[in-house]
């Protein structure tokens, strides 16, 4: 697919490939920048969804890190870990306040109620930042959006910021969250989108995003 304006959704087949596609975005559009863990290289804003995401992704497992990888992986087949996390969402940058019941308020459980009342709703999105929380303890997604359309679940992670280099270890696991909700209202998922306000690199990590851009020389998008 060629690229398109700044806020065109950008739609990919894959999880790898819209791995590979943020990083190309950042390469080709960044500008020199700097971030509370260092220099950076800093892209505009992007949006865009994957129809496919999954911890066996070929691009992922050949190009990706393969210890990580592992890790979340294991993580997301833990006894426990369902009812203590939610589905798949701690990790570094992602989590927040929680899903499953913060505030003693079943997150979740609110979105399925919404849809089913209302399943041409545009209101139910939930934030995963708290009111005054500090800076430094702001989480990356501070906000999930669910839509029914055509007579499928949309889930929209919003990213206030995003290291795209280790990026797809957080979409497949809010791709867990959306099949949650789907399978709750009896539907198929649809895409997942993703909105990155600050899409960047770390300036440390450059040799290697330009290792990886250099053996997948052609766009990688469906």
């Amino acid at each position: 697919m060629a690229p398109g304006r700044e806020h065109d959704v950008r739609r990919f087949e894959t999880c790898g490939q819209a791995w590979i596609g943020a990083l190309r975005h950042v390469w080709t559009a960044g500008v020199a920048g700097l971030d509370d863990s260092g220099p950076i290289i800093e892209g505009p804003p992007v949006l865009f969804e994957v129809a496919s995401l999954s911890w066996e992704d070929p691009l992922l497992r050949e190009h990706g890190d393969r210890v990580g990888l592992a890790r979340r992986a294991r993580e997301r087949t833990r006894p426990g870990a369902q009812e203590r996390d939610g589905p798949g969402l701690r990790g570094p940058g992602l989590c927040g306040p929680g899903l499953g019941g913060a505030g003693g308020v079943d997150r979740l459980g609110w979105v399925v109620d919404l849809l089913r009342a209302r399943p041409w709703t545009t209101s139910a999105w939930i934030p995963l930042a708290l009111p005054g929380e500090p800076a430094e303890g702001l989480p990356c997604v501070t906000a999930l959006s669910f839509r029914i359309r055509g007579y499928r679940l949309i889930m929209t992670g919003m990213f206030r910021s995003q290291d795209v280099y280790g990026g797809y270890l957080t979409y497949i696991p809010l791709r867990g969250v959306q099949l949650q909700v789907a399978e709750e209202l009896g539907l198929p998922a649809g895409p997942l989108r993703v909105f990155v306000d600050v899409p960047h690199v770390r300036v440390a990590d450059a040799e290697r995003v330009a290792a990886v851009l250099t053996a997948l020389p052609k766009p990688s998008a469906a």
